[in-house]
């Protein structure tokens, strides 16, 4: 991608950001910063009492995406790209919908020193799909704690989601809606992607694939 040396896919639980993260840095020889979601140990904890064990999950996630995030700014000679499946901001997305009202006073303070050490990508695509899709394709991927994850949460997580990015200005944004499209299976659909954001030139846009699945 002419231009974009750091491009983040971000999107709910579920939606397909790691994948297609994975194929976009094979596709422009990039390299892949993927969010340490599985190595966090109260995340199993978490599903199972959201309320006990939010603020230990969220901090460990704050400082795991801070670390990553700071080590981007590390240039790489080989691989002069970087394609990430998170932006650090998303953070905050679950911080609010999960901390209490004393938890998220604390969060507040450490959160912005942070962030002024952190990368801004040039780009951020942003992956939407129904909740119906989204329970869809959790299911599909079988990750035992996400099976605990009730419904109403993923549809939540989703508005808020949503309302973060419709309001989001800080980068350029590209958002795509994933329903009717399978990158994996159609290798058109990710080069169409990706001449989609050499073309942005700023701002937000809107844009809906091309898919067999929609023929």
């Amino acid at each position: 991608m002419r231009n974009l040396n750091f491009v983040a896919i971000e999107g709910v639980i579920g939606v397909g950001k790691t994948t297609l993260s994975r194929l976009l840095s094979e596709r422009l020889a990039a390299r892949l910063v993927l969010e340490v979601v599985e190595e966090n140990p109260f995340l199993p904890d978490f599903y199972r009492d959201m309320r006990r064990y939010a603020f230990q999950t969220q901090l460990f996630f704050l400082l795991s995406r801070h670390r990553q995030q700071k080590d981007i700014q590390q240039p790489d000679l080989f691989l002069p790209k970087t394609v990430s499946d998170y932006i650090f901001q998303k953070d905050r997305i679950f911080a609010t919908l999960n901390l209490s009202d004393n938890e998220l006073k604390l969060y507040e303070q450490i959160f912005p020193i942070l962030e002024e050490q952190v990368p801004v990508p040039d780009l951020v695509v942003y992956l939407q799909a129904s909740h119906d899709v989204l329970m869809e394709r959790i299911a599909r991927r079988g990750r035992d704690f996400e099976r605990a994850m009730p419904p109403e949460y993923i549809a939540a997580l989703g508005e808020a989601y949503n309302y973060f990015f419709f309001h989001y200005t800080t980068t350029p944004l590209l958002i795509v809606n994933t329903n009717q499209v399978d990158f994996i299976n159609d290798a058109g659909a990710v080069e169409d992607l990706i001449a989609r954001c050499e073309q942005h030139q700023g701002g937000t846009v809107y844009y809906t694939p091309l898919s067999p699945l929609s023929e």
